[in-house]
């Protein structure tokens, strides 16, 4: 089987690459590697997130799913330092860079740590969920993904999720619209859907 970013343990050679990228106002130190999503740079989808995710009016921890590098989540972290910013992936090495990150960018509100799906996730009362899902791992664990996040959303708790249309934008829709009870499209962009999802 080819080896994949969500991959636990990845086996490919280690090449660090580290660049800086202007997100939400703050220049962010930022180093990937192979056997990671998105070496080279921030990916469009996580940097359009980034650019149009609405902080919850509710007080309460973010958790990124499936954060790797830790772009979304660390970013977040340095736009709002009052609240705790949870960073999981499946991926050891992501969970490794995102930590490296942390500290190149004197995030100290972020916590990160290895989880399959929300299997060390710590408790059920997040005021907001981010993810940029892995597509390619499967629609069943996407889709568990945001069954999990409604779960682990206190009440008026938001999931934030960024998917292509041509990945499963429309299918997306329709999952949320089942679990949840407010979903709006707050952004398209080159193909890219930022969708809000509310627990109310």
């Amino acid at each position: 089987m080819s080896e994949h970013y969500y991959s636990n343990k990845p086996s490919t050679q280690s090449e660090q690459k580290t660049w800086t990228a202007d997100l939400r106002g703050y220049t962010m130190r930022l180093t990937s590697d192979r056997g990671v999503f998105s070496k080279h740079e921030v990916d469009f989808g996580s940097r359009t997130l980034i650019e149009h995710f609405q902080f919850p009016e509710i007080e309460g921890d973010l958790l990124d799913v499936g954060c790797g590098y830790g772009p979304i989540g660390l970013t977040l972290a340095r736009v709002d330092p009052e609240r705790v910013v949870h960073l999981i992936d499946v991926n050891e090495r992501a969970c490794t860079l995102a930590r490296l990150n942390a500290r190149q960018n004197r995030v100290e509100n972020a916590v990160v740590y290895e989880s399959d799906g929300f299997e060390h996730v710590p408790h059920n009362e997040y005021a907001g969920i981010v993810t940029n899902p892995p597509i390619r791992a499967g629609k069943a664990l996407v889709f568990l993904i945001y069954e999990q996040a409604y779960a682990h959303l206190q009440t008026g708790g938001e999931l934030w999720v960024v998917i292509q249309k041509k990945q499963g934008a429309p299918s997306t829709l329709e999952k949320l619209g089942q679990l949840f009870d407010e979903v709006e499209i707050v952004e398209k962009n080159k193909g890219y859907f930022i969708i809000r999802a509310r627990k109310n």
